[in-house]
């Protein structure tokens, strides 16, 4: 009969330890606005948004960022989903412009296809403009792939994590959905896989 007690507790482990690896966050611990006295909260260079997954959600939560005062430039990194359209970066700085942020504070990267292509790619950006202290945005369950892939490349690039906890593909309530368990398995797959020998996706 132990195991019928053994078994919710195993679970609840698991989900709970997947929740906390996918998605890693340096703001635990800082106000909506950035502060001095510790490095974690205080304001920086650029916000990167990549595209993906629920691209608009992400996208706000940096213009949100932004609009708070965490950085002063906003770099938004993704290809066209449909090849016939614009890329997800132009569609990004589109909507960051309706929200009233100026295009001298926008950056775009429109070839990357994959995460590891957002990272190879921003990283071009950032040195072209001098950026050195990025804050990362992107869906809770990929905010863990994405910073491998961003932190493989090395460099003097100090990166904060800072995954968006609730959007349509993803939330706190992630494994009670079937789609919330294969988002969070191909994840965790994805980052084996990458800690092997590599993965593009």
């Amino acid at each position: 009969m132990k195991w019928l007690f053994a078994i919710p507790a195993i679970l609840i482990a698991l989900i709970i330890g997947i929740s906390f690896y996918l998605q890693p966050n340096d703001f635990i611990g800082c106000q909506e606005i950035p502060t001095t006295g510790s490095s974690q909260c205080e304001k920086g260079d650029a916000i990167i948004v990549v595209s993906g997954g629920d691209t608009m959600a992400r996208t706000d939560e940096g213009i949100r960022l932004y609009k708070n005062g965490w950085a002063d430039t906003l770099v938004f990194s993704g290809a066209a989903q449909d090849k016939s359209g614009p890329s997800n970066a132009a569609a990004m700085r589109t909507r960051a412009l309706a929200q009233s942020v100026p295009s001298s504070a926008i950056l775009v990267e429109e070839k990357s296809a994959t995460t590891e292509e957002n990272a190879m790619n921003t990283k071009t950006i950032l040195a072209d403009n001098d950026i050195k202290n990025v804050i990362l945005v992107t869906s809770g369950y990929h905010q863990r792939r994405a910073s491998l892939e961003f932190e493989k490349l090395g460099g003097t690039i100090a990166l904060r994590n800072h995954p968006l906890i609730n959007d349509k593909d993803w939330s706190l309530f992630w494994w009670l959905t079937p789609r919330g368990w294969w988002l969070a398995g191909s994840e965790v797959v994805k980052v084996i896989a990458l800690n092997i020998g590599g993965v593009q996706s």
